[in-house]
């Protein structure tokens, strides 16, 4: 008896351990770095968001100089997270229509948004209700802007683009920005001609739903002549901030005018080219869409034959 229990409890035993359950990781909480990689530049996006709303904040109620100031560089720090988000999924291949629906959003409240309650807090307040019109049209024109980018993107699926058509909301929002950033720099006080800001408003507005080509610098080649009038801006300007020590603020001006005066100065040296290229375009798909029914005509006339 004791020699066959003496037996009989390691054997039960080991059974008892080896039937026991061992411990295995939900899957639920295993990591996958493939879907975490389409978070990163969501994330910067997201973040782009953000600033636009605490630009706003700063900017809503009674504001002083310093709150203006600061609201301009959150919109900076926007453009800048804006610029990264695209970068960042390209270079983890997490391209989506998540993320570009996501962008175009990100960019109506920071670029658009919150750029016209800041210009309207800091030069165009006084105008009364003319102000508030050209910060509507400010901001619808942005809207616009981004909706035409968007099925011109999906027209395109997803190629690059030499062009933009139309001045980009991120450079519209970063003329503004530039120019609060440098007023403050310079100490000038309140802002004295409210009928200046008021035209470089409605300007911006006007480029950003205009036909008017701006490169991308994504792809393709510069032309060799506005490649040298670039080239010889970009040294004059160095050369006389430089010699002249002018603040690092008014060289962030100068390089946003500098942008926007060269996609009008191709526009006026390429117009007839362009044009001509549009309408080759325009006629091509009037061609091809008559072949269209008569392909449809043919096919139910086999069918309704079988």
């Amino acid at each position: 008896m004791s020699s066959r229990g003496g037996h009989q409890e390691p054997s039960a035993r080991g059974s008892a351990r080896s039937r026991r359950p061992r411990w295995r990781r939900p899957r639920s909480l295993r990591f996958n770095l493939g879907k975490a990689l389409f978070v990163l530049p969501n994330a910067f996006t997201v973040s782009s968001i953000c600033c636009g709303i605490y630009s706003i904040i700063l900017a809503s109620g009674d504001p002083t100089s310093d709150q203006l100031f600061q609201a301009a560089i959150a919109i900076f720090f926007g453009v800048f997270f804006d610029a990264m988000d695209g970068r960042v999924a390209r270079l983890t291949r997490t391209q989506s229509d998540f993320g570009v629906e996501l962008d175009s959003l990100a960019d109506v409240v920071t670029f658009g948004v919150a750029p016209a309650i800041l210009v309207y807090k800091w030069g165009l307040e006084p105008l009364g209700r003319v102000a508030i019109v050209a910060v509507v049209v400010f901001a619808c024109c942005g809207a616009l802007r981004l909706a035409r980018f968007n099925v011109l993107a999906h027209r395109s699926h997803g190629g690059t683009s030499e062009h933009f058509i139309g001045l980009p909301i991120p450079l519209a929002a970063c003329t503004i920005v530039s120019l609060v950033i440098a007023h403050h720099s310079l100490g000038s006080g309140e802002v004295a001609r409210h009928g200046s800001v008021l035209a470089i408003v409605l300007v911006l507005s006007y480029l950003m739903v205009s036909n008017v080509r701006y490169r991308t610098f994504k792809g393709g080649r510069l032309p060799v002549k506005p490649l040298i009038a670039l080239s010889v801006l970009l040294v004059a300007l160095a050369t006389a901030c430089a010699l002249l020590r002018v603040s690092p603020s008014l060289m962030l001006v100068a390089l946003c005018g500098i942008y926007i005066l060269l996609g009008l100065f191709e526009e006026v040296l390429f117009f007839r080219r362009r044009r001509e290229e549009d309408l080759r375009r325009r006629q091509s798909a009037q061609q091809q869409e008559p072949a269209l029914p008569a392909v449809a005509e043919t096919k139910s006339a086999s069918e309704t034959a079988r």
